[in-house]
């Protein structure tokens, strides 16, 4: 009996040993870890900014159309607005035609910006008051205003006050009616002389005037000059 007490204390002796061995490992390897834990260098965190919130959307007026249109306090109000177009602006009154000429270095046309107010000469490419002239012949005048081009006949450009002269100068040229039996000379010609005054040196010729080239009269001498759009007649002052 006393042979299996002693066993037994041995053996109790024996597991606490094992005990306290097994507990000295496990505070050992503790140390351990809490040394290397606090040898080790913790990388510090990355901070993360706060995503800031977004601003409020500037106002624009297409937002709000569906509350003007159904605007409590103003049921008459319409959304389709309608906007008047613009006149278009009239055309200017064209320039007065007092005639043209060419001398030669390409046709020049006498004009006025009215009825009554002194002509000067203007070749293609002028400015007329508002309008641009931009090729002439003898008989038609090409003017451009805003991009929009007029094709007129000189004679439509003529005032009342501008053909009155050449008809009382061709009305002069016609020769009066001669009493019965009275000689007329075969060689006779009816004659009507200068005409408009178109420049300071140049007198335009009456329509119908059968005035031999080279006749000088009143100061002015008749020249005429083939052109490709017809003879061109003009009286030029005698120096």
């Amino acid at each position: 009996m006393r042979r299996k007490l002693v066993l037994l204390n041995l053996a109790l002796l024996a597991l606490a040993l094992a005990a306290a061995w097994e507990l000295r490992v496990r505070w050992l390897e503790g140390k351990d870890q809490e040394r290397k834990a606090l040898q080790s260098n913790v990388k510090a965190a990355e901070a993360i900014a706060p995503a800031l919130p977004r601003g409020p959307q500037p106002a624009s007026a297409a937002a709000y159309s569906e509350v003007a249109q159904k605007m409590l306090f103003s049921r008459d109000r319409n959304p389709n607005v309608v906007v008047d177009a613009a006149p278009p602006k009239p055309v200017p009154p064209f320039p007065v035609a007092y005639g043209v000429m060419d001398l030669g270095s390409g046709p020049i046309a006498m004009l006025s910006l009215r009825a009554g107010a002194p002509g000067r000469q203007y070749s293609a490419g002028d400015k007329v008051g508002e309008f641009t002239l931009v090729a002439l012949n003898i008989d038609e005048l090409l003017l451009e205003w805003e991009g929009q081009r007029f094709l007129k006949k000189v004679s439509e450009l003529k005032s009342e006050t501008a053909k009155q002269p050449a008809a009382a100068e061709a009305a002069a040229a016609t020769p009066a009616a001669t009493p019965a039996g009275s000689a007329v000379s075969a060689g006779s010609a009816p004659t009507s002389g200068p005409g408009l005054q178109l420049t300071d040196e140049v007198k335009a010729c009456v329509q119908g005037d059968a005035t031999p080239a080279g006749t000088v009269r009143d100061g002015y001498r008749k020249v005429v000059s083939p052109t490709p759009f017809g003879a061109s007649c003009r009286w030029e002052l005698v120096k």
